[in-house]
């Protein structure tokens, strides 16, 4: 795979991973343990809170050790690894009426309301992203079938630099213009 994940994407069967309840996408990852590197004092010596997920059927891979139990880090690594499955993996998108009912909650108006902390976040990210790829990355005909704005679309992918400059990088392997958040 190259360096940038949108160019060649992981492609998976629907649903999206990043869009399953957690006890669901925990079944399909191997959880890792160690012991994290940085400031912490003892305790950060002494115990293993450092969290590692892989997501077994596309190999993406997540960690959080920043926190000073496992379980916070779980929750950390669980939503980091949403993330990098909405941004490196695509799932087929339907001919027609298109738009989860999560989706569809959060547009109204054209105007798109998620914030990057809310748990929802990746998955919209990564029913955007898929909706963009089948479209070829045209944001217009994109946000069309999104039921917003083509500014709306690329305000929700910039607030997660790293999606942005992700859509960017596949934009300019293909000779489109970039986008800006």
């Amino acid at each position: 795979m190259s360096s940038h994940p949108l160019v060649e994407p992981i492609f998976v069967k629907s649903p999206h991973p990043a869009t399953l309840d957690d006890e669901a996408l925990l079944k399909d990852c191997d959880l890792g343990r160690g012991r994290s590197s940085g400031p912490g004092g003892q305790h950060r010596n002494k115990v293993q809170s450092l969290v590692e997920l892989t997501h077994r059927p596309t190999g993406v891979e997540a960690h959080a050790g920043e926190r000073r139990s496992a379980q916070e880090n779980k929750r950390v690594a669980l939503k980091r690894l949403r993330l990098q499955l909405a941004l490196q993996t695509r799932s087929p998108v339907p001919i027609g009426d298109i738009g989860s009912a999560m989706w569809k909650s959060r547009v109204k108006d054209g105007k798109i309301a998620c914030n990057v902390d809310h748990n929802d976040y990746p998955a919209m990210v990564a029913e955007a992203l898929d909706v963009i790829y089948s479209a070829s990355l045209d944001m217009k005909k994109a946000s069309i079938r999104l039921y917003c704005t083509r500014s709306q679309l690329i305000k929700l992918l910039a607030k997660e630099p790293a999606v942005l400059v992700a859509l960017n990088e596949a934009r300019k392997a293909k000779g489109m213009s970039t986008l800006r958040g």
